[in-house]
């Protein structure tokens, strides 16, 4: 199974990023997981839309060609990064690449409230005319990471605290149902 991921987060070792690597480390029996860098996107341009760039092209058919998708993403100003708003407007035009394709969000952040917010727009976004993602429902199924110092090892980076492991491992086992049911 091939899931990508697209990271919100432009800094390499940022928490987001680093969730984004300890799940494609935890869960490499189960799936493959692709982390394009969404850095390397041009700014969506309407005039382009119909002969986008190839590294448009090529993220495009990444996104294509996954079975699932995890959305991961920081929460900037109380919403979503222009990063990863700008890799799902790619995403929404011509092809519609994303459209009934299984998605599942998550996110870190160092305070008290993770990434709630921005997870809330990213399901609006969602249900947008040229996404219509076939969204993991959020009851039981949400990753918002708080606190994120207290829970990553900082020598390694990776999340180790062991309650939201247990916790992400549930969600991630009914994402990949999720996934399968999907096709």
């Amino acid at each position: 199974m091939k899931i990508i991921a697209l990271v919100g987060s432009l800094r390499e070792q940022s928490y987001n990023m680093q969730l984004a690597k300890t799940i494609q480390e935890r869960y490499e029996e189960n799936f493959e997981l692709l982390i394009p860098n969404l850095g390397e996107l041009p700014h969506f341009n309407q005039d382009d839309e119909l002969d986008p760039p190839s590294v448009v092209k090529n993220y495009k058919e990444l996104v294509k060609e996954a079975d699932g998708v995890i959305v991961i993403t920081p929460e900037y100003n109380w919403s979503i990064p222009g990063v990863l708003k700008n890799a799902l407007d790619w995403l929404s035009r011509v092809d519609k690449v994303l459209t009934d394709k299984p998605v599942m969000t998550a996110g870190v952040s160092a305070g008290l409230m993770g990434t709630i917010r921005a997870q809330l727009q990213l399901r609006q976004v969602f249900t947008s005319p040229g996404l219509q993602v076939r969204l993991l429902p959020p009851a039981q199924n949400e990753i918002v990471i708080n606190l994120a110092s207290q829970k990553f090892d900082e020598a390694t980076g990776r999340l180790v605290d062991e309650n939201t492991l247990a916790h992400i491992d549930g969600i991630v086992e009914r994402f990949i149902d999720f996934v399968k049911a999907a096709k």
